[in-house]
């Protein structure tokens, strides 16, 4: 089944292209079929990339999935068109307004971990967004700072910062094979890691009611299972594309910026060779066992949810 998305987003096309199943809005109204309502609270400044990254993980199921396309009220992006911003993106004061309920939420990473929470100046309304995901979605995966956010609003546990950027593909071990969420997953397999930040396994541990699936002894927890506020919490990154790090490493040596060569990344660690990607069968995996749960666990009442 396909994923639904107006077909003049970029992520249509985008999709299409690589074979990915979509359906415009029109055409999905015709099926007789509850689809799956998941939002993405999309904090990123490349907008369109981490559509493109996110559809392309939720679209690659069984089953039809209605994306929506979620904004801070008041914080403006300086990276996408606003034409795409209002054309594409309902504000969060606009949903809550609605009463809208949804089976999955996806609250993206920002680039701004070097800030205090508190600093951050959507951080009161990301808050309610937090709060509202209780009452008003089924399942919600924060990703990279977002998951840091809500681990940090749930259960009071702290970011720290690195001395040097955790940048490259780092081994991970599967440390909970029996979870849903894993299913199909190796032992050990590598992920994508960019952030100044960490949590600590220690300080995870000390908080009641989570359960680290993912981790690794270079990175710390990667997964985290939070199931009194049916959430999962993922501090790295399986969204991104082969030349995600690329661009980032190439970004900061065009500006002079201080970086080491992405970890395990480049064929010998050679920049001018062409990147694998090895985390990709890993990435469809894990969004795949998460829409999965959605599917087996939602109520067929998409109003029911939060009752």
């Amino acid at each position: 089944m396909p994923i639904t998305l107006p077909a003049n987003l970029p992520a249509f096309d985008v999709l299409s292209n690589e074979g990915v199943m979509v359906m415009t809005p029109e055409r999905a109204a015709t099926q007789e079929i509850r689809p799956l309502r998941i939002a993405l609270l999309n904090l990123m400044p490349k907008k369109i990339q981490t559509e493109n990254q996110f559809a392309r993980l939720i679209g690659a199921t069984p089953l039809q999935i209605d994306l929506q396309l979620i904004r801070m009220s008041e914080h403006q992006t300086k990276n996408t068109a606003a034409e795409h911003m209002e054309t594409f993106y309902h504000s969060f004061a606009e949903v809550a307004a609605s009463d809208a309920k949804f089976d999955g939420l996806i609250i993206t990473g920002a680039p701004i971990e070097h800030l205090p929470f508190e600093e951050v100046t959507y951080w009161r309304e990301l808050q309610q967004v937090m709060d509202w995901t209780q009452t008003h979605v089924h399942s919600t995966f924060g990703v990279c700072w977002g998951g840091m956010a809500m681990i940090n609003h749930f259960h009071g546990v702290r970011k720290h910062m690195l001395p040097a950027k955790a940048f490259g593909c780092f081994p991970q071990v599967n440390l909970a094979p029996t979870s849903p969420y894993l299913r199909g997953f190796s032992d050990e397999f590598v992920i994508p890691v960019s952030r100044w930040t960490e949590m600590r396994q220690a300080e995870v541990d000390a908080a009641p009611g989570l359960r680290t699936l993912i981790g690794s002894d270079l990175t710390g927890p990667c997964l985290i299972e939070d199931a009194a506020h049916r959430a999962l919490y993922i501090f790295n990154h399986f969204e991104y594309d082969s030349d995600t790090l690329k661009q980032e490493y190439d970004r900061d040596v065009a500006a002079g910026t201080p970086i080491n060569v992405p970890m395990n990344y480049y064929p010998d660690d050679d920049p001018s060779r062409k990147p694998m990607n090895r985390w990709r069968s890993h990435a469809h995996l894990l969004y795949g066992n998460w829409i999965n749960e959605i599917y087996q666990t939602t109520p067929y009442d998409i109003e029911n949810i939060g009752h």
